[in-house]
């Protein structure tokens, strides 16, 4: 049976990788929308790049579609609840670009360090200026923060130049640390001291928006150069360009900024100690030859089975079961997510005890698959919000292997209170932390944290708070989270006997800030208290 591919944006591929036996390929540079919901039903994948939306609309027009390929990194142009509730595996392909974005950083390194737009921009005007002194590389020290596959090329390529490597990454092994020959460093306040050369490598998140603001940059030695290619905002652009309007930093490189294109009056638009591209981390001949062909062999690889790279979404179960799973799938996710939130060091072992019945379909060893596709929602969940990984249903487990995590599944007959119940337990070592959740009909709930009963809607922000048992407690924090204009969503109590501790999670419509939240743990009556985004 010949498979047929349509390939509707456009990428680059070898002339010859068009042409493969049992595959019927039809490419199409950018084809309208309008054609590809005609057309969908002939095929069995589709690839596109970020261009098309892949909606219910057009997954609906492909009824016999069964893989959905992403070229490059972000899946955000498609509907994975979608997809996955068909049965269809979406694939992407990450590694593309990896290389070009780390030797970006470097290049923006060198270009700072050497002024090169500086003396580039005096030439165009006629100016020959040879006075301007620059910094060498070598024997300097480069702070790395974030050491997922594109930190560890721009370590490599340090090292070549014989600079001194130091990094951040809580969420990595020290053995990875001891492989890249990469010293570590436990804190931003330990690192950012050391650094000649400051580069940033993480996801943009709640956590890492502006983790590099005016107080951060002040700890780096007079005369540092600081390197932003992974995405705008993780550096404080207004902190950025006072630090050098001041003359602490001495250049800085930026590829990504908050708002691309930036307005023409950005304060670090017509520096001369700043050098800037346009986005271009992935934009080399290579990469985009890459991912083309990445994504292509793996879109072959899953239509005859094999989705041991780049799946996204779930693993190859059917349709129904997947429908079956699917709240229980978003739950486990949510869980994951707030364990990841919850203040505890870094995890070293991970449980999770599925107590009661699960939904399962009548096939040998289906329930296995099943529990371990929900495991794996777990793992998801926690890792999104700790490494710059883009963690799936294949690597979960290698992922959390590399940062250490013992992961484990537990079985038990009965669930006490609810017909199921998913148990959640992380340790760091030293503290422990629990949850448990469930699912009424298709609605995910927290029904546990710690020892505490409650129920909660794992959306939005929610303010979680163990606090001493007594009157007034929660009306005063609802006073203090109401004059700082969160407004509250709903509300859940747990507590183990009168007069003893208990806890309140608040739904929030918005997050407070971390001044209000200060304000809040600075409250007598206030044991601990942390957000979270689920």
């Amino acid at each position: 049976m010949t498979l047929r591919i349509l390939i509707c944006d456009e990428m680059t591929f070898r002339p010859t990788s068009l042409q493969r036996e049992g595959f019927a390929i039809e490419y199409v540079v950018n084809m309208p929308r309008d054609e590809i919901l005609r057309r969908l039903h002939e095929f069995d994948a589709l690839i596109t790049r970020s261009r098309t939306k892949v909606d219910p609309e057009l997954l609906e027009a492909g009824s016999q579609l069964r893989v959905v390929g992403r070229g490059g990194v972000g899946v955000d142009n498609i509907d994975l609840a979608a997809a996955s509730r068909k049965g269809i595996i979406v694939l992407n392909a990450p590694e593309a670009n990896t290389v070009s974005a780390g030797e970006l950083a470097i290049t923006l390194m060198l270009c700072a360090s050497r002024s090169v737009a500086r003396s580039d921009k005096q030439i165009r005007n006629g100016v020959w200026d040879r006075k301007f002194l620059g910094r060498e590389v070598k024997e300097k020290t480069i702070g790395v923060i974030g050491l997922g596959r594109i930190g560890t090329v721009v370590a490599n390529r340090a090292m070549g130049l014989k600079m001194n490597v130091v990094a951040f990454d809580p969420y990595i092994s020290d053995r990875k640390f001891e492989l890249l020959g990469v010293k570590r460093a436990h804190s931003l306040e330990e690192l950012l001291p050391q650094c000649d050369v400051l580069t940033v490598h993480v996801p943009l998140t709640e956590e890492t928006l502006g983790m590099i603001g005016a107080r951060e940059l002040a700890l780096l030695p007079q005369g540092a150069i600081a390197i932003n290619a992974a995405r705008g905002g993780i550096i404080n652009e207004l902190a950025l360009a006072a630090s050098l309007e001041d003359g602490h930093l001495f250049a800085a490189g930026i590829d990504v900024f908050v708002t691309e294109p930036p307005a023409k009056d950005h304060p670090l638009i017509g520096r001369d100690d700043v050098v800037m591209t346009a986005h271009l981390g992935a934009n080399t001949l290579e990469a985009q030859d890459r991912v083309g062909e990445e994504i292509l062999e793996r879109v072959c690889a899953a239509l005859q089975g094999d989705i041991s790279h780049g799946a996204i979404n779930a693993p190859r179960l059917d349709a129904g079961t997947l429908e079956k799973l699917g709240p229980y799938m978003t739950l486990a996710d949510k869980m994951g997510t707030m364990l990841a939130q919850l203040e505890i060091g870094k995890a070293t072992e991970l449980e999770v005890e599925f107590a009661g019945p699960f939904p399962s379909v009548n096939v040998s060893g289906a329930k296995d698959a099943e529990l371990e596709t929900v495991f794996t929602s777990v793992l998801i969940g926690y890792l999104k919000r700790v490494t710059s990984e883009t963690p799936n249903f294949v690597n979960a487990r290698a992922l959390a292997r590399e940062q250490g995590i013992t992961a484990s599944i537990r079985m038990t007959e009965e669930s006490d209170d609810y017909a199921n119940e998913i148990r959640i337990t992380m340790s760091d070592g030293k503290r422990v932390r629990s949850l448990a959740g469930t699912c009424f009909g298709r609605q995910p709930r927290i029904t546990r944290i710690r020892n505490y009963r409650l129920e909660i809607a794992p959306e939005g922000f929610a303010l979680i708070a163990t606090n001493f048992d007594r009157p007034g407690v929660v009306g005063k924090i609802g006073s203090l989270l109401g004059e700082a204009n969160v407004n509250i969503a709903g509300m859940q109590l747990g507590r183990d006997a009168p007069g003893g501790k208990a806890l309140f999670a608040l739904s929030l419509d918005a997050r407070p800030t971390s001044e209000i939240l200060e304000t809040i743990r600075a409250q007598d009556f206030i044991e601990s208290a942390f957000v979270v985004e689920f």
